[in-house]
């Protein structure tokens, strides 16, 4: 299976988490962008699922669309959960490893309790080789690349 990171420059910037599970995207909202320091408990908010075909979008949504501005993927690469992804994700609580550009080993995705909606989660990177402490995100899309990406729709616009 296979993860991908989307940098989405719309309102405010933010990385999209997006795993490939039960034939979809599930995705989540990373405010702050991932982590590979296992101290930084990162909020992601639970967005709509995306079809796997997304996870190749590139490129700029037109103003007066949902999530409208630049889009680019910033990193992807092999997903692989430990156990049932479906069921875990039921549970609130999904482990599982990354094989990525930027991201790699152990991460857990856990539902924060108590807090309304049931759509906050926080993506902790764990305690492995790969972890950083001094890790940061930093942003790809640069003046130049924002030229290359082209103008369309990604294939699941919302409304």
């Amino acid at each position: 299976m296979r993860f991908v990171v989307h940098e989405h420059h719309t309102t405010r910037l933010h990385y999209d988490f997006r795993l490939e599970i039960a034939g979809v995207l599930k995705s989540w909202a990373i405010p702050k962008g991932p982590s590979m320091n296992p101290a930084d408990k990162r909020l992601a908010v639970r967005v709509d699922d995306h079809p796997l075909e997304y996870g190749e979008f590139e490129g700029i949504i037109p103003q007066g669309h949902y999530g409208a501005g630049p889009v680019l993927i910033w990193d992807s690469g092999e997903f692989q959960p430990e156990g049932d992804p479906e069921s875990a994700l039921k549970k609130g609580r999904l482990s599982f490893t990354l094989k990525g550009k930027k991201l790699k080993g152990g991460f857990a995705l856990i539902l924060m309790k108590g807090r309304g909606s049931g759509k906050d989660w926080l993506l902790i990177k764990g305690q492995d080789s790969f972890a950083k402490k001094d890790w940061e995100v930093k942003e790809e899309l640069t003046p130049a690349k924002k030229k290359k990406l082209t103008e369309r729709v990604p294939p699941c616009e919302t409304s």
